[in-house]
């Protein structure tokens, strides 16, 4: 008797409840809808139980989708979020076909997923050149308004002379703006160029790069040297002659930089005159305690440059506080006392126990031994290994007395697992001895973007690899004049990477060196001796507008 007659017939009611308010519809059909017989299956499991309150009912915050975002009108399609440009072109539906409930959940997920490749609300300014980003990127997306059919389906002379200018270094010249990409050859050329670079070892059935954390992906993998220990010692011997021959080529400055990425850390050498420096440098992200202490036993001078810097803020923050509540307490002499007191630190504690015996309970009480000592001083050190804090610099003379202890370590070749007996990667934008020339797989997408009043067509050019820093600003160099300076690259880094972009060098050093020899690009190299200003983050966002640059990081 209290229950509305309407309650009989749920699906039906539920039914007219959902329709949308741009969805246009005629009476004749409401009426056969409320007609209908109720749907069995899984359809009639998702509705809304008719004896529950509206006020204990559970509150679905995507019950009304909401719309999609929209670029403003007439403006450049790749300013819409990214995730619109998954949508391909044959899948374009018309006006009055309802979407189901869950869309609107699945584009949330997606922003959710993707956020730190969102669209940045405070972009950096403008600028005729973006910073160096030191890390390795796995993938490129690169999306414009302008079609990439100049990169598909080279021609073979095209590609062979790319990889001859790789070869032979030489510089391609581009105008500002390519009226017809398409049929540029030099365009072409450029963009096979760019993307070259040189690997050790070559196993084509292995991904070898990334090493860290991709014991799964070689799962199952035919791995031969794994129980035979002399086909271990030929592939390690092969590897420390290539090894040799990029640190004879960084150190003759005719190499700029490469990568030896292992199972557990990865290694970057750059020569004298990059990235700020004076010396040739190396770092080593991520590090742990045994391995620094592996290091000092060498006689390897090294610097934990991020640790330092948190410790030095750190120390001028409790600083400056420190002064605000001296300035604040003169009336109190309580306060002023406190503040002159030095914290106790863990490096006081000397080991000593002279204070039990004092106490005539020396025999009583169980002492920690010397090692828990040492672990406990050490503790701050212990914190942070395996993150970005653990960078290693290693400077001078001292990255060649590392080169000899990279050689000779154990813990450089997993014993166990997938990796098991396999030599850490190299990676190099110059050939080297045993390297093997590879190719960065590059491939085109079209697709369909909402904008405002219905959808325009947005092109992407898609980069996977190890695309390594100098191949990043060569792509840029291509892609501007084919793109009329108008692009967006959205970048996945790998992030136990991102903390190359560490300064290796002191603020008053003069790290301007010739490098003119080196196999890159006069302006790349330009952009790679500059000071990295990134920290230990990385590029996600880099946009061209008007041949401009802005980034996100």
């Amino acid at each position: 008797p209290g229950h509305s007659p309407g309650f009989k017939k749920p699906p039906a009611l539920l039914r007219l409840k959902r329709k949308r308010p741009g969805r246009r519809s005629d009476p004749a059909a409401a009426a056969e809808a409320a007609a209908a017989p109720a749907p069995r299956g899984s359809a009639a499991a998702r509705r809304r139980n008719p004896f529950s309150s509206l006020d204990n009912a559970p509150r679905r915050a995507a019950a009304a989708p909401q719309p999609p975002a929209a670029a403003p009108a007439g403006g450049d399609p790749s300013a819409a979020p990214f995730w619109q440009f998954l949508e391909p072109a044959c899948e374009e539906k018309p006006p009055g076909r309802a979407e189901p409930a869950e869309s609107s959940d699945i584009l949330a997920l997606s922003q959710d997923l993707h956020s730190p490749l969102a669209v940045p609300k405070a972009p950096s300014s403008p600028r005729q050149e973006f910073p160096a980003d030191w890390s390795i990127k796995t993938r490129v997306l690169f999306m414009s308004s302008q079609p990439f059919t100049w990169a598909e389906h080279l021609k073979a002379q095209e590609e062979a002379q790319g990889v001859a200018q790789h070869c032979r270094a030489a510089e391609t010249a581009l105008p500002q703006s390519v009226q017809e990409p398409r049929l540029c050859t030099e365009l072409r050329c450029a963009f096979q160029q760019s993307l070259v670079y040189w690997l050790h070892p070559s196993l084509p059935w292995l991904p070898l790069f990334p090493r860290l954390g991709a014991d799964r992906r070689m799962a199952g993998k035919a791995c031969p040297w794994a129980q035979d220990e002399t086909l271990q010692q030929v592939l390690m011997s092969d590897w420390s002659v290539s090894f040799t021959s990029l640190y004879n080529l960084l150190r003759a400055r005719l190499c700029p930089y490469f990568y030896v990425c292992a199972a557990q850390f990865s290694v970057l050498f750059r020569a004298a005159g990059l990235a700020g420096s004076a010396v040739p440098t190396a770092a080593l992200a991520p590090t742990t305690r045994g391995l620094r202490e592996a290091m000092r036993s060498e006689g390897i001078e090294f610097s934990l440059p991020l640790l330092e810097e948190s410790r030095a803020r750190k120390q001028k923050n409790s600083e400056e506080s420190l002064g605000t509540e001296t300035a604040e307490g003169l009336g109190g002499g309580s306060s002023v006392e406190d503040a002159g007191e030095p914290a106790r630190s863990d490096d006081d504690d000397d080991g000593s126990f002279s204070w039990l015996e004092e106490m005539g309970v020396q025999d009583k009480v169980k002492k920690p031994d010397t090692i828990s000592i040492q672990l406990r001083k050490e503790k701050h050190e212990v914190q942070v290994d395996h993150r970005p804090e653990s960078l290693v610099l290693v400077r001078g003379s001292n990255t060649f007395t590392l080169l000899n202890f990279l050689i000779s370590c154990r813990s450089l070749v997993a014993v166990a697992g997938p990796q098991a007996g396999l030599p850490p990667t190299l990676l190099s934008p110059v050939a080297f001895r045993g390297g093997t020339m590879q190719t960065l797989k590059a491939r085109t997408v079209s697709g369909r973007a909402r904008v405002q009043g219905g959808f325009e067509d947005v092109f992407s050019l898609e980069v996977l690899g190890p695309v390594l820093p100098h191949a990043l600003h060569a792509l840029t160099l291509v892609l501007g004049p084919a793109q009329r300076g108008a692009f967006r690259a959205l970048l996945s880094p790998h992030e136990p990477s991102a903390a190359f972009n560490t300064c290796p060098a002191p603020p008053q050093e003069d790290g301007q060196q010739d490098l003119p020899a080196c196999g890159l690009h006069p302006k790349t190299l330009h952009q790679l001796s500059q000071c990295p200003t990134l920290g230990k983050s990385s590029i996600r966002l880099l946009e061209m507008k008007d041949y401009a640059y802005t980034w996100k990081a």
